[in-house]
């Protein structure tokens, strides 16, 4: 488990200059075991420029470059590497406009690579830095043009440091978590064991997210478990909320962005990011589907003979007769605790969303996630135990964050 040290901060208090190092000797000291410590592997001047002007100018290997110039500091000042406030800069990519506010890496800093950015002579011109795209600064995988602010919904002052606006001067602890300490599975559960080993004030984030009542005319859920395998339940809590009118192209917001990558889990779009950041907050694996593509109510059941499910991977699968799987009125849409279904998988063209947390017996899940071959973040946590009070306030939380971020509607 990667925990993000501001992430961790919000639930428990760590004293100003704590290290990751002294978060690990905390943690070591109530019997988590230290693994690493992630960061972005950054080092500034890396700040918010403005594009002032750029020429395009082909090149005689069939390439097209823009010549640049860029403000990197207010008018009158001096930019960050000490530099004038205006910089001529090289760039190959084209989805950037006069007035866009973007990052521009200055001589003297450090990319993750490492890659060290110097002023250098490339297509005819002194290049005095580099715009950044996603992946060149460690953000995600987008590599088909430089970032643009304004798609994340930020507007910062020319010269802003670009490293802290953007969440990347975080870091990360790595512990190892034993079979026995699931809790530790997410932050929630980290904060209160940190808590436990240095006295700090643990504040339960559980206790911040009111969960919302049961109504009678809310969705239609039945847990049908005729045939509990070792005499086991399958399922004992299924909690859903609704969410309408949702936004799925607006942009993770950096900090969020930032946290996930840190954790080790890639930033896929506004609403899947959520669920999985709820996921890491509380320990409880979310689901979420596209309401307008269920058919029908939701029954939770075990899987009939010869039924077959392609999961979000695109991959059909033959489900066993032990299977938990989650079902609507053609059949099963999902394998229980371990991965959703394609033919319900939120899109670009999602706009209502039915959340799910659900709590599933942790030898069941083991046995099919083994079963399929399928390890999966939901997977790692049921088969080590979820606290099953927590399900109704972890839909709640998505559904706060959907509303907040994507523009939704609570329901």
């Amino acid at each position: 488990m990667r925990v993000p040290l501001s992430w961790l901060a919000e639930y428990v208090e760590l004293v100003p200059g704590t290290t990751p190092e002294d978060v690990h000797a905390a943690l070591v000291r109530v019997g988590l075991e230290e693994e690493d410590v992630h960061t972005f592997e950054l080092q500034g001047p890396i700040v918010v420029g403005e594009v002032l002007e750029f020429v395009e100018e082909p090149q005689s290997n069939g390439k097209t470059i823009r010549w640049c110039q860029v403000r990197v500091a207010p008018e009158g000042e001096a930019a960050a590497d000490g530099g004038e406030a205006v910089h001529g800069i090289v760039c190959g990519a084209r989805n950037f406009f006069v007035g866009d506010k973007v990052v521009v890496t200055l001589p003297g800093a450090v990319l993750p690579g490492p890659f060290p950015i110097a002023a250098r002579k490339t297509y005819g011109h002194v290049s005095d830095g580099m715009i950044a795209s996603a992946r060149e600064l460690g953000l995600g995988e987008d590599h088909d043009g430089i970032l643009r602010l304004s798609t994340l919904g930020i507007d910062a002052p020319v010269g802003t440091d670009a490293i802290a606006l953007l969440g990347l001067d975080d870091a990360a602890v790595e512990i190892n978590v034993t079979p026995d300490r699931g809790y530790a599975f997410s932050i929630r559960g980290v904060a209160r064991e940190y808590a436990h080993a240095t006295g700090a004030t643990f504040r339960d984030p559980i206790e911040q997210t009111g969960a919302v009542d049961a109504t009678v005319d809310g969705f239609p859920v039945e847990i049908r478990d005729e045939a509990p395998i070792r005499g086991r339940v399958g399922s004992a809590v299924f909690a859903t909320r609704i969410v309408r009118d949702v936004d799925p192209t607006r942009p993770t917001p950096p900090w969020m962005v930032a946290r996930l990558k840190l954790a080790g889990i890639r930033s896929l779009s506004v609403l899947v990011d959520i669920t999985n950041y709820v996921m890491l907050e509380l320990g409880q694996p979310i689901h979420g589907y596209d309401l307008d593509r269920l058919r029908g109510g939701i029954v939770v059941r075990r899987a009939m003979p010869g039924e077959k499910l392609t999961t979000l991977d695109g991959k059909e699968r033959t489900l066993h007769v032990e299977d938990l799987v989650v079902t609507d009125d053609r059949g099963p849409i999902g394998l229980g605790g371990v991965m959703g279904g394609a033919e319900t998988e939120m899109d670009d063209s999602t706009r209502n969303v039915l959340i799910e947390a659900a709590n599933w017996d942790p030898v069941s899940i083991a046995r099919t996630a083994r079963r399929h071959k399928l390890p999966s973040e939901a997977a790692k946590r049921y088969e080590r135990g979820v606290d099953p009070e927590i399900a109704a306030t972890a839909v709640s939380r998505v559904a706060q964050l959907m509303a907040d971020l994507a523009g939704g509607t609570a329901d």
